[in-house]
């Protein structure tokens, strides 16, 4: 389980439930918000290893010194693992070419003492060869989320058979592969099925389900115990 914090008091709440990955950045800045440094190094040294921590890069371009400029400044946190969006350009205005998006990724570096997480997005048509120039690029994990915040789930914008490929095609280049996109409790089951390494929370874990508004503490169990079942049943 992933859960998406946008500060040091939801850290607390998300860490108390035991889920998996702490995930840090801005909901009021759309899916990839980056957050200010001292905020995620503050959950950083809060968590102190306890569990893993990511952060987002921001909602960029394919422009490769931009994009590994951002990321060096979020693996300077000492966050885990840093998350790289591969938005195509222009993707605001209709834009879906990915031609800059592959090139992007050729010009990107290892980051000392983080690995990496490369984002797509569902909603915006990425080709699923991706993920294998993500693992070129030694990317160390994969995830698919939803760039456009209206409404739409990952299950409403893509079929179960080419999330079945996402994730065969990631696991097949070992990379971590998560999925994430405004997923409620009634995603779980058929999102679990896909086999991915984790599953990715915000709005379901926030009072009212919206995503900008506070976590719900309870609304955070729900998740945690609903994904824990499944982990023992999967076992038994």
């Amino acid at each position: 389980m992933l859960a998406s914090v946008k500060d040091l008091a939801e850290a607390r709440v998300v860490l108390d439930t035991g889920v998996d990955l702490i995930d840090l950045k801005n909901p009021a800045d759309g899916a990839l918000g980056a957050l200010p440094g001292d905020v995620i190094r503050a959950v950083v040294d809060f968590v102190a290893g306890r569990t893993i921590t990511s952060a987002t890069a921001g909602n960029l371009g394919p422009d490769a010194s931009e994009l590994q400029a951002a990321m060096l400044r979020i693996a300077a946190t000492g966050v885990d693992y840093v998350k790289a969006g591969l938005f195509p350009r222009g993707w605001t205005h209709g834009g879906r070419g990915y031609v800059e998006v592959f090139d992007c990724l050729t010009g990107l570096q290892p980051l000392p003492g983080a690995r990496r997480i490369a984002v797509l997005f569902a909603d915006l048509a990425p080709p699923l060869d991706l993920v294998d120039a993500v693992a070129e690029a030694g990317f160390d994990g994969v995830m698919v989320d939803t760039a456009l915040k209206q409404g739409r789930s990952l299950c409403d914008v893509a079929s179960s058979e080419w999330l079945a490929d996402f994730v065969a095609r990631a696991h097949g280049r070992s990379l971590m592969c998560g999925l994430a996109g405004s997923l409620r409790m009634e995603h779980i089951d058929a999102l679990a099925l896909q086999a991915p390494d984790y599953l990715g929370f915000r709005g379901a874990l926030c009072v009212g389900r919206e995503r900008g508004s506070e976590l719900d503490s309870q609304a955070v169990r729900r998740v945690r115990q609903k994904l824990r079942a499944i982990e023992h049943d999967a076992v038994v």
